[in-house]
């Protein structure tokens, strides 16, 4: 059960998204080679396993045959020796004397090597100081390692009399005496140690003669080693008839272990040199081939200038390919299994497996000969994780600059913003954004994997689109803040100024993405350019076109949305109580309309010299459609209402012409000239509907049916809610006019079409 969630949690990871259905083929024949290759690898390590099984019930039996043997043959000569007791006349005498015989010679023995102890071993003591004055060579290690080793059979031959004594009271003091000969041994392992630690320095330097003497030290103290075990084994088998032999009770009697140090110390002189190369690695992950030339060098130096030299079984070159082999597997396979591993390190790491069993071929070996594989055969695995990296880095570094805009956006930090070259406001992070992708995009390209580059743009069409919504939703909940009205957590009208600084920079920054002129093209531009060569041509068309095509309108939504949502807060903030007043009996004796465009004129010339000139003339539109649709929205003022006896047709033709004279004047002004460029007569198409409402307005009560109908036909999305405010508002109001409108409104049937103004008028 743990296995099927395990595999629809990974199912469910790699198809996140409904386009990554299409990549099921590619994933099925990637599975379906990764599952050749592990189940190439079993067979292969099944068929030695059987090889190494085979082989070793064969060596139990042989072994079992000659230890039965040797019991025969034991036990024959116990059986000779018990017989020619009974033949030989007087045997225990003969025995005995034999035995006090050869008790008295090993006293003697004994008696002169402790009282040449001392002598022998400072002779060895002068012989490691000259060592140690000539240590690249040692010409005395051969003739001290066989001191040393009478030094020690002695040791252990007095140490095993007492106590084998019946009398074990001097064992403390034949400890004490041969303290020194342990110092001595610490010593010459330090010297066996240095130069087991510089073999390849050493066959480098030509010093064939100092490698010589240590393959023999090392060879003969396996054979020490190999012959303490077996009469070990022996002992512990036969511990009663072995006790009988003296050739099983003198020697070695410990394990030394030199052969096992000697293989360490393989293991002690490369790793330093792997931990050298980490440190370049981190800081320059692209020349991983030139780090490691040390690697293969060495494995050279063992195959032509070390094998001679070294004993035949040891197989000295294969023993060092795998320990440098094995200890290249954990090197690489820590770094891959590090989760904070960068993309370029990844990319190194997998270009690196085909690069190093080349050179192991040029060696001599074979890749399937080379276990376990350099990288447990994880290649398609972590082309996977390499492009997972590229996505969590490309979403890292998304997530971390938006968190820092937002940041500076909602505490208002008026040095925030910057200028380009035109004096424009811009946001500081929009180039550092694009960069960014321009930088990944080249990660992904350099691996020279379609799938790879691909599910990149994937990661980076999603975080640009989230970066649009993400903007859009931040300005309208903080455009809603100063919408409130006074006095219910409207936000403070001093800040309101930094916060349009912003709309206009994040509108000019939407406009250099998409913004292609002579000069220069634009962001979305130059990456279209960057992706498509590392993208197949399938998917350009059918995905990264669309893709790019959808960019391009939310950018220039969001540049607008910004345009609106600026527009927006002045009627908001500095037209509230202006508005206000509109259609109430205030509104005949006051300029209200004047007021406002004066404001209008003010805006415009504080923001054309930062406002991208393509957006000016969006703003003056914004700025037309805000006002009419404010105009008409007051009519729901408290104490909106026109009396017939009132020159309320007048004063709407005086607000009208003064609207219409700012917005026609604009782009006659010398500092405005070839800079705003807007449409007047579409303004003034859209601002009929102000002639509909005076009309339904001034009407007879039979008229205004008639009205209203040519209303609704010329604008389908005429509101009944907002034409029953301006019935209400006429002083001659009853309710047969509204429910006659209200009854046409069911006989009329309009085709919908493009939003008019009226969409915005509720």
């Amino acid at each position: 059960m743990a296995d099927i969630e395990g595999t629809i949690v990974e199912l469910a990871d790699l198809l996140r998204h409904p386009e990554d259905l299409d990549k099921i083929s590619f994933l099925k024949s990637e599975f379906t080679r990764k599952k050749a290759a592990i189940d190439g690898q079993l067979k292969i390590g099944l068929k030695d396993q059987l090889e190494v099984t085979q082989n070793g019930m064969n060596s139990i039996s042989d072994g079992q045959r000659t230890v039965n043997q040797i019991k025969e043959e034991m036990m024959k000569i116990d059986k000779l020796c018990a017989e020619a007791q009974n033949m030989i006349r007087d045997f225990p005498d003969i025995n005995l004397v034999s035995q006090v015989h050869r008790n008295f010679s090993q006293v003697e023995t004994m008696k002169a090597n402790i009282e040449s102890f001392d002598g022998r071993l400072k002779d060895l003591e002068q012989m490691l100081r000259e060592d140690d004055r000539d240590s690249e060579n040692q010409p005395n290690l051969l003739n001290i390692h066989y001191g040393l080793t009478q030094l020690r059979d002695i040791r252990d031959d007095a140490m095993d009399q007492i106590k084998r004594a019946s009398d074990t009271s001097l064992e403390s003091h034949l400890q004490d005496y041969f303290t020194r000969l342990g110092d001595v041994i610490e010593w010459f392992d330090d010297h066996v140690g240095t130069a087991c630690m510089n073999l390849i320095p050493l066959v480098q330097a030509d010093n064939k003669g100092m490698v010589v003497r240590l393959a023999l030290i090392i060879e003969e103290e396996e054979k020490s080693d190999s012959k303490v075990k077996a009469l070990q084994d022996a002992q512990r088998e036969y511990k009663d008839l072995a006790s009988r032999f003296k050739s099983m009770t003198s020697g070695p009697k410990q394990l030394r272990g030199y052969k096992e140090k000697f293989l360490e110390a393989i293991k002690y002189y490369a790793q330093p040199q792997f931990d050298k190369a980490e440190e370049q690695f981190l800081e320059e992950p692209d020349k991983l081939a030139n780090i490691m030339k040390w690697y293969f060098n060495d494995l050279y130096v063992v195959k032509v200038g070390m094998a001679s030299l070294m004993p035949k079984k040891w197989r000295i070159f294969k023993t060092y390919t795998d320990i440098y082999h094995k200890m290249m597997h954990d090197w690489l396979t820590k770094h891959i299994d590090n989760p904070e591993l960068s993309p370029p390190h990844m990319l190194s790491i997998i270009d690196w497996s085909e690069k190093y069993y080349t050179k192991m071929t040029k060696l001599g070996w074979d890749q399937s000969t080379l276990q376990p594989h350099v990288l447990d055969s994880r290649e398609a695995e972590l082309i996977r994780e390499y492009r997972q990296l590229i996505v969590k880095s490309v979403d890292e570094w998304m997530d971390r600059m938006f968190a820092a805009d937002k940041r500076s956006f909602i505490d208002r930090k008026p040095d925030s913003l910057d200028t380009n070259e035109h004096g424009y406001f811009r946001t500081k992070t929009l180039g550092d954004m694009w960069r960014m992708l321009k930088e990944q995009t080249a990660v992904a390209g350099s691996c020279n994997r379609t799938d790879v580059a691909e599910g990149v743009f994937d990661a980076m069409f999603r975080a640009l689109k989230s970066r649009q919504n993400l903007w859009q939703n931040m300005i309208d909940s903080e455009s809603q803040k100063y919408k409130a009205p006074p006095g219910a957590g409207a936000a403070d009208g001093e800040s309101m100024q930094v916060f349009q600084d912003w709309l206009v920079a994040i509108a000019n920054d939407q406009i250099a993405c998409i913004d292609d002129n002579e000069d220069q093209l634009g962001y979305l531009t130059r990456f279209h350019r960057d992706l498509e060569p590392l993208v197949t041509p399938a998917y350009m068309s059918a995905h990264a076109l669309p893709q790019l095509d959808a960019l391009r309108d939310g950018f220039v939504d969001l540049g607008t949305h910004c345009i609106t949502a600026f527009a927006s807060l002045i009627f908001a903030v500095d037209f509230r109580a202006t508005v206000g007043d509109f259609f109430t009996p205030k509104w005949y004796a006051e300029y209200g309309m004047k007021r406002i465009v004066t404001t209008f004129d003010d805006y415009i010339a504080d923001y054309a010299k930062v406002l991208h000139r393509s957006l000016l003339d969006v703003l003056v539109e914004e700025l037309a459609d805000e006002l009419l649709a404010h105009y008409l929205s007051a009519v729901r003022n408290k104490g909106a209402r026109f009396r017939r006896a009132e020159p309320f047709t007048d004063k709407f033709k005086d607000d009208v012409l003064t609207a219409f004279d700012f917005f026609a004047g604009l782009g006659n002004r010398e500092e405005l000239r070839g800079v705003v460029t807007v449409d007047f007569a579409a303004i003034k198409r859209k601002w009929r509907v102000v002639d509909k409402m005076v009309r339904l307005l001034e009407a007879d009560k039979a008229g205004v049916v008639v009205v209203y109908e040519e209303f609704k036909r010329e604008c389908w999305d005429l509101q009944m809610g907002w034409v029953e405010s301006v019935l209400r508002a006429r002083d001659d109001f009853d309710r047969g006019m509204l429910g006659a409108v209200k009854a046409k409104a069911g006989e009329v049937y309009v085709e919908r079409g493009a939003e008019t103004i009226m969409s915005k008028v509720k």
